[in-house]
């Protein structure tokens, strides 16, 4: 059991002294230091005052050893992501750490797409993955970078590198956002997502580039889900003039396409 080394991690993680945790339970200050010192057993009124001063549930307060879980999976249990408090699976995220104990961003370059399908949960896999830190991103955040081919979300270039931010609730995905997402068969998507999980247990996933038709993925073929954070290219972006012509380009073909299609069908009648 983990309560009372869980709580003296806790509080110091926050930067609270005995006093200040002690006032905030309305408890003795002695009995905060017994607690902690393993020497006093908390009855169920204690418990349930410390789940909810931390926003971490009983189960994991006593269970789980939070002192050897990364500072981005501290930081999710503390926003409320906790297996306990939600009542859904936990994805539990294989990932590496520098020398100084901060998560690196992992690259998934195009030549790793298949091994990370099959690979993504093995430690072992996510160790070899080369890896770098962006100073400017979130201590508190999990990201990994992927490479991107095709050109399904245009402007954004073939061959990019696309930054996500790992999304460990799916119900918490935001409708006509790009999202990287692990799938059960095409591996490594990077789309536009209408999040449908609460009510019809799947997504729709969009590109940017109309040629593309929107497709449904069912929940149980996602495996991991990612929100866009940047993209790295070394391409320039095409001149907003020349896109515009594109999309004008775009919309008469498909016009044609419609023009032909009904007179196909007229034919056929």
């Amino acid at each position: 059991m983990y309560f009372n080394s869980n709580i003296k991690f806790l509080r110091k993680h926050r930067n609270r002294t005995q006093d200040d945790l002690a006032f905030a339970l309305n408890m003795k200050r002695s009995t905060l230091s017994g607690y902690e010192n393993g020497v006093a057993e908390p009855n169920l009124e204690a418990l349930i005052a410390f789940s909810k001063y931390f926003g971490i549930a009983i189960d994991t307060l006593v269970k789980v050893d939070l002192s050897t879980i990364s500072p981005s999976q501290l930081s999710q249990l503390e926003r409320g992501y906790d297996v306990h408090i939600k009542g859904s699976n936990l994805r539990v995220l294989a990932t590496t750490v520098n020398n100084d104990n901060d998560e690196n961003i992992e690259l998934v370059t195009e030549k790793a797409k298949a091994g990370y399908a099959t690979g993504f949960a093995d430690p072992e896999y996510i160790k070899v993955l080369p890896t770098f830190t962006m100073p400017f991103l979130s201590h508190d955040r999990k990201y990994r970078t992927f490479q991107i081919s095709g050109d399904s979300m245009l402007p954004i270039p073939d061959g990019s590198y696309v930054t996500g931010e790992y999304v460990i609730d799916w119900t918490y995905i935001r409708s006509g956002q790009p999202y990287i997402v692990l799938t059960q068969d095409d591996g490594i998507v990077f789309k536009i997502v209408d999040n449908k999980i609460e009510h019809e247990s799947k997504l729709t996933l969009s590109s940017l580039n109309p040629l593309y038709h929107p497709y449904d993925l069912p929940a149980s073929d996602i495996k991991e889900v990612w929100k866009f954070v940047h993209y790295i290219s070394a391409e320039m972006p095409e001149q907003r003039e020349n896109h515009f012509r594109e999309e004008q380009l775009l919309q008469t073909v498909q016009e044609l396409k419609k023009q032909v299609e009904e007179i196909q069908l007229k034919l056929n009648l």
